[in-house]
C-alpha cells in the first residue's frame, strides 16, 4: 500500500524475480505506464540496461510501441558510463517531448485510441530532434 500511495520513501527494492516481475510493473504505472519504464541490472562487471516490459514481442514490426522505455534506458547506461552530458541531452530531449504531448505514443494518451497518437519512429523522430536543439 505504501508503495502505491508513497513512493517517494523508497529509494530501492529488492525483491526475488517473480515478486519483482509484478511490482516493476506496478511501479510503472506510478510514473506513466510501462512505455516509460527504464531498466538496469548492474553487477560488478558487467550491467545490462534494457526496458522493464522486455522485447514487448506482441508489439514487434506494428511501429506502435512506445520507445521511450528504451531510450530511458540508453540514458542510465550512459550515466553508468561516465557520459552525463550526453545522458543529460537525451533525458532532456525525452522530457520535452513528453511534457509538449503532440509526439507521444497511444499509452501516454488520455484515451489510448486517440487517433494523434504517435509511431514509434514518431516518437523517436521527435526525440532526435529536441536533442539536436540541445546541441551544445
Amino acid at each position: 500500500m505504501q508503495l502505491a500511495k508513497k513512493p517517494q520513501q523508497f529509494d530501492v527494492l529488492v525483491l526475488p524475480n517473480f515478486y519483482g516481475d509484478f511490482v516493476s510493473d506496478l511501479c510503472a504505472g506510478l510514473v506513466g505506464g510501462l512505455g516509460v519504464a527504464p531498466g538496469a541490472n548492474i553487477g560488478k562487471d558487467i550491467a545490462i540496461f534494457e526496458p522493464t516490459h522486455g522485447s514487448a514481442p506482441k508489439h514487434a514490426g506494428k511501429n506502435k510501441a512506445n520507445p521511450m522505455a528504451t531510450m530511458l534506458s540508453g540514458v542510465m547506461m550512459l550515466r553508468h558510463l561516465g557520459e552525463q552530458e550526453s545522458a543529460d541531452r537525451l533525458g532532456k530531449a525525452i522530457a520535452a517531448v513528453i511534457a509538449e504531448g503532440r509526439h507521444v505514443s497511444y499509452d501516454l494518451k488520455s484515451d489510448p485510441a486517440d487517433v494523434t497518437a504517435a509511431t514509434t519512429s514518431q516518437v523517436a523522430d521527435a526525440v532526435i530532434e529536441k536533442m539536436r536543439e540541445y546541441r551544445i
